[in-house]
C-alpha cells in the first residue's frame, strides 16, 4: 500500500512540471551546467573516473531535454552519442541529485514523402516534413548527378527514408533508401545499398579480384618493387588480436552496465611496443583518470589519436613523431582488466571508429624486367565485375513511381521552433514514456 501512496504523490507532484528541449551552450562545461542550476559541485566527486571521461563527449549545439517545475530542475537527459546519454535526476523526497549514464530511448520511423518544388528543394522538404536534414542528405546522394538549384516550380522529388525519432523530433542521421527527381519529363533515380553507397539503378556493380600463378618465359631474373602505396594510418600494435571493438553501447566488463566504448582494444603482453598510427605532434603525455597512462597525438586535418593504459610512455609533450615510431608500451594502468592498448581516434573533436581508417589502402608492387630469359612463376590478378541487385530496390522503385502519381501524406515531424514537449500526448510521442518514467527511477 505504501508503494501506491508514494507513486500517487510522485505523479501529482509532476503535474506542474514541463519538459523542454534546448541545446548545449558553446563553451559550457558540465560543472558550469551544475552551477547554473544551483546544484552542488559535490556531485562531481560521486562520478567514477570511468564515467567522468564521457563528460567531454557532450557536444555544443546538441539538443537535450530538461524537466522543470518552475525554476527547479527535476531531470536532464544529455546525449553523449546516438545511443547513450547522461541522466541527471533529482530525488523528489530528499532533493539530492544523482548521476548516471543510460541508453537513449527512440523509435525508428520509415516513411515516403513527395515534395513539389515551389521555392527550393531544401525549403520545400522542410515545409512538408519539418526535417531539414533530409534535404541536405538528398543533395549529397545526388551530388554530380542533379543540380538542385536548376529545379523549376512544379518539379517533384519523392524519397523513402528511415529516421530515428525521439519525442517526435528527428534524432541522429537519417537514412535515405531511395529517391527520384522528376524534372522536364525525366526521372532520375537513386538507390542506397546496405553499405550506404548510392547507385542510379536497382542493381549495382561489384568488383572482385582473383589471384593465381602461371609459368611464363621472361627476360627477368627477379622482380623489384618500384613503388608502394600505403594508408595514412597504420596499426598501433603488431601481432595482437582485437578484444573489444568501437561501440556506442557496450556492456562494461568491470562496471557491469552499458557504457559507450569509443575506441578499439588490442590485447597483448605487458611491454609490447606501441606505434604512432601517423606522423604528428604529441599534445598530451601523462595520466588521464580511467585511461591510466595516455599519449595523444595531433595528426592534422582534424585527426587526433589516443593510446591508453600504457605501462611506460616513451615520448614527451610537444615532440614530433613519425608514423610507426614507438611512443610507449602496453600496460594495464587506469581502469583495466588486463594488459591491452585502447586506441581512440577523433575527427574534429568527435570519436570515430579507428577500424574505418587503419590500413585501408593496399600495397601495389610494380614489376620491371631483367635482361635474362628463364622460366619463372608469375603471379597475376584478374579483376571481375558483376551486376548484383540492390536488396529491395526493385519494389522501392515501383513505390516511388506510384507515390509521384498518388502522393501520400508525409510524416509530420515536430517543428524545431517548438521547444516544449507535452508528455500527455502519448499517441504522437510514444517515446515520452522515457521522460515520464524518470521520477520512478
Amino acid at each position: 500500500m505504501w508503494r501506491v501512496i508514494v507513486f500517487c504523490l510522485l505523479f501529482v507532484s509532476l503535474q506542474g512540471a514541463e519538459v523542454r528541449q534546448t541545446v548545449w551552450k558553446k563553451g559550457e562545461t558540465f560543472s558550469d551546467y551544475l552551477q547554473r542550476n544551483g546544484i552542488s559541485l559535490e556531485l562531481l566527486k560521486s562520478i567514477s573516473g570511468e564515467d567522468a571521461k564521457y563528460l567531454s563527449e557532450i557536444q555544443a549545439g546538441e539538443p537535450y531535454y530538461e524537466m522543470r517545475e518552475g525554476t527547479t530542475l527535476l531531470q536532464s537527459l544529455i546525449p553523449i552519442g546516438e545511443e547513450m546519454q547522461i541522466q541527471l535526476s533529482r530525488d523528489l523526497r530528499s532533493g539530492h541529485y544523482r548521476f548516471d549514464i543510460i541508453p537513449i530511448v527512440y523509435r525508428v520511423v520509415e516513411d515516403r514523402a513527395v515534395v513539389e518544388i515551389r521555392k527550393s528543394c531544401s525549403a520545400d522538404i522542410d515545409r512538408v516534413t519539418h526535417n531539414p536534414r533530409l534535404g541536405f542528405l538528398l543533395k549529397y546522394l545526388y551530388k554530380g548527378a542533379v543540380d538542385f538549384r536548376k529545379l523549376r516550380r512544379g518539379d517533384k522529388v519523392a524519397f523513402a527514408y528511415r529516421q530515428k525519432s525521439r519525442l517526435g523530433r528527428p534524432w541522429g542521421q537519417a537514412e535515405i533508401r531511395g529517391a527520384v527527381v522528376e524534372s522536364r519529363r525525366k526521372r532520375r533515380f537513386i538507390f542506397v545499398d546496405e553499405e550506404g553507397n548510392a547507385w542510379n539503378d536497382v542493381v549495382k556493380k561489384v568488383r572482385s579480384t582473383r589471384k593465381g600463378k602461371r609459368e611464363v618465359l621472361k627476360t627477368v631474373t627477379r622482380t623489384v618493387r618500384s613503388s608502394v602505396r600505403r594508408s595514412r594510418f597504420v596499426m598501433p600494435i603488431r601481432g595482437a588480436r582485437i578484444t573489444s571493438r568501437f561501440s556506442y553501447k557496450r556492456w562494461h566488463p568491470i562496471l557491469h552496465r552499458y557504457r559507450p566504448h569509443l575506441g578499439v582494444d588490442w590485447g597483448a603482453k605487458r611491454g609490447t611496443p606501441l606505434y604512432a598510427i601517423a606522423k604528428g605532434r604529441v599534445i598530451y603525455a601523462g595520466w588521464m583518470r580511467g585511461y591510466g597512462k595516455v599519449v595523444k597525438i595531433d595528426h592534422g586535418g582534424g585527426f587526433v589519436s589516443l593510446y591508453a593504459h600504457q605501462s611506460r610512455i616513451k615520448v614527451r609533450r610537444g615532440r614530433y613523431v613519425q608514423r610507426g615510431e614507438v611512443i610507449g608500451f602496453v600496460g594495464s594502468t587506469g581502469r583495466s582488466t588486463g594488459p591491452h592498448v585502447h586506441l581512440g581516434l577523433y575527427k574534429n573533436g568527435r570519436a570515430v571508429n579507428p577500424l574505418r581508417y587503419l590500413g585501408k589502402s593496399a600495397k601495389v608492387p610494380t614489376l620491371r624486367k631483367i635482361t635474362r630469359q628463364l622460366k619463372t612463376m608469375e603471379e597475376y590478378t584478374v579483376v571481375q565485375t558483376k551486376t548484383v541487385p540492390i536488396k529491395g530496390a526493385k519494389m522501392l522503385k515501383e513505390q516511388l513511381v506510384s507515390a509521384l502519381e498518388n502522393p501520400p501524406k508525409a510524416y509530420q515531424w515536430e517543428s524545431y521552433d517548438r521547444s516544449v514537449v507535452h508528455l500527455s500526448d502519448k499517441k504522437r510521442y510514444p517515446e515520452s514514456e522515457e521522460v515520464q518514467s524518470w521520477a520512478l527511477k
